[in-house]
């Protein structure tokens, strides 16, 4: 497995609830942490099970994802090295809303709910940065929203992808691979659609020369191609 090295401590001081955090305190969170370990496929935790703990990945990607009431499954987010998920104990929650499975090999940081209160009592800037996360996630949720319910699927899905280049981008020769396993299942999952959809809308854009997709594989050849389509512009870059 890929391990991400180094003191425990100076990796936490890039993740967001952790930042201006002095030298002790992060030394106080790093040894307060668990650290855990999935192999691909490998779950951290399951929808409706009780929310009992907070995540930081170190190396790894991450899905989240939900079943809605009517069975239908949805990608709720990708989180990657330096990312938290798992957060509903820093606000409260009693379950998870989704569940978290590793996608590549894993290894992160976990502490539990009580663990998590009384890091951020002794550290009331964790509790600031708490809120504004939160803050965070209910405009990416509106957003989402506003997309699924607005947006022709052909912008969402440019989007999508988009969003897993700034995330998970590499450069290669002839163009930019999104750098880890991503079926068309999981895309139709991330944008509320269909497979059949994906699938039709991935083969018009490989014909165009836009993006070149296999199993679990999609490379992004003509960046500003799918830009165009994200933001509804025309060949000359007019919306």
């Amino acid at each position: 497995m890929a391990r991400e090295q180094g003191d425990p401590s100076r990796l936490l001081a890039g993740v967001r609830i952790f930042q201006d955090l002095g030298s002790s305190a992060l030394a106080d969170a790093a040894s307060s942490a668990q650290r855990l370990r999935r192999a691909r496929g490998g779950i951290f935790f399951r929808q409706g099970q009780v929310a009992d703990r907070l995540f930081v990945l170190l190396a790894g990607r991450v899905k989240v994802s939900q079943v809605t009431p009517e069975g239908h499954q949805i990608v709720v987010r990708y989180s990657g090295a330096g990312e938290m998920f798992g957060c509903v104990p820093l606000y409260g929650g009693r379950e998870y809303p989704a569940t978290a499975a590793a996608m590549t090999e894993c290894d992160a940081l976990s502490w539990d709910r009580s663990g998590t209160d009384r890091l951020m009592e002794r550290h009331p800037r964790m509790a600031i940065h708490a809120l504004e996360l939160l803050g965070e996630e209910l405009a990416q949720v509106r957003s989402r929203y506003a997309e699924l319910a607005t947006e022709r699927v052909e912008r969402r899905v440019a989007r999508a992808l988009l969003r897993l280049v700034g995330q998970a981008g590499k450069k290669i020769e002839g163009g930019v691979l999104i750098e880890f396993p991503l079926s068309r299942q999981d895309l139709a999952e991330l944008t509320g659609t269909t497979l059949h959809t994906v699938s039709r809308i991935l083969s018009s854009w490989e014909e165009a020369g836009i993006v070149k997709s296999g199993r679990q594989r999609v490379i992004i050849r003509k960046p500003h191609g799918l830009v165009s389509i994200a933001e509804d512009l025309d060949e000359g870059g007019t919306a």
